[in-house]
């Protein structure tokens, strides 16, 4: 790993810990205005103050945010899309470039690879050459790692493994992608793949306490962290959940902490 990317990595994994705690907030482009990302410099400054390690976001809503920015907090830019809820066939696209992730100061981009999906291997040569840029200019890439085919759940423990192991085999520096739902098949998961691997928090759960188990038992099986979007930013109290996130994720902390932080 070239000088540049450690250094960036080291932007995104506190070094104390080896570990993060990753709010998404990607969602603007492809639904629109939504419940909990309306004021971006608001919605920055609590991931700042709650102790954020990074933020995985769009152009457009890094630059909302303004001066809230804080050098606690990297920028992880997204550069696949191009669908919306109008009629989009969720289909990934490269919109942006690994240069445009550097003019706007971030320390990683991040693209979707969709694996089974009748696109696959288009959206696996888009990735792949955006690691070929990333590599050149020291830039962490993130490839959210999607199991998809006829016959496989969203969360299949089979499906999350080959996804991952082949995000790190096309250049992913970090894997975001699905827990499981139980601490052994997650752990083959992250044994499976050579690169860091963070849990994302899919649909908004009514179930606090689900919520947090997901993470604690991620971690005990060696996940390094989260990469989380609605269910920190919908909760209402958008600074004590990335507190209590931050507590799973560095401090060890177990689900009943978690739970009396948000006074659950």
């Amino acid at each position: 790993m070239n000088i540049g990317k450690q250094i960036r990595m080291n932007s995104i994994f506190r070094k104390s810990t080896g570990n993060s705690v990753i709010v998404v907030i990607d969602h603007g482009g492809i639904a629109g205005p939504m419940e909990g990302i309306n004021n971006p410099h608001q919605l920055i400054m609590d991931c700042v103050d709650g102790g954020a390690d990074s933020v995985l976001t769009t152009r457009g809503f890094a630059r909302a945010a303004g001066d809230a920015w804080d050098r606690s907090t990297s920028l992880i830019l997204r550069l696949t899309g191009g669908f919306t809820v109008l009629g989009g066939k969720f289909e990934e696209e490269m919109i942006s470039s690994a240069e445009a992730s550097l003019l706007y100061g971030a320390c990683g981009a991040a693209v979707t690879v969709k694996f089974g999906h009748e696109k696959e291997g288009e959206f696996i040569r888009q990735a792949s050459l955006l690691a070929d840029s990333c590599e050149r200019w020291g830039l962490p890439l993130m490839i959210e790692a999607m199991a998809r085919g006829k016959n496989l759940k969203k969360a299949n423990p089979a499906g999350i493994k080959l996804a991952s192991r082949a995000a790190a085999e096309i250049g992913a520096d970090i894997v975001k992608t699905c827990y499981t739902g139980d601490p052994d098949s997650f752990r083959e998961v992250v044994e499976g793949c050579h690169v860091p691997v963070v849990i994302l928090g899919d649909e908004k759960t009514d179930s606090l306490e689900t919520l947090f188990k997901d993470v604690y038992y991620s971690m005990q099986a060696g996940a390094r962290g989260i990469a989380i979007g609605r269910n920190i930013w919908q909760h209402g109290n958008t600074r004590g959940m990335i507190e209590a996130m931050t507590g799973l994720v560095h401090e060890s902390w177990t689900v009943q902490q978690a739970m009396n932080h948000i006074g659950v």
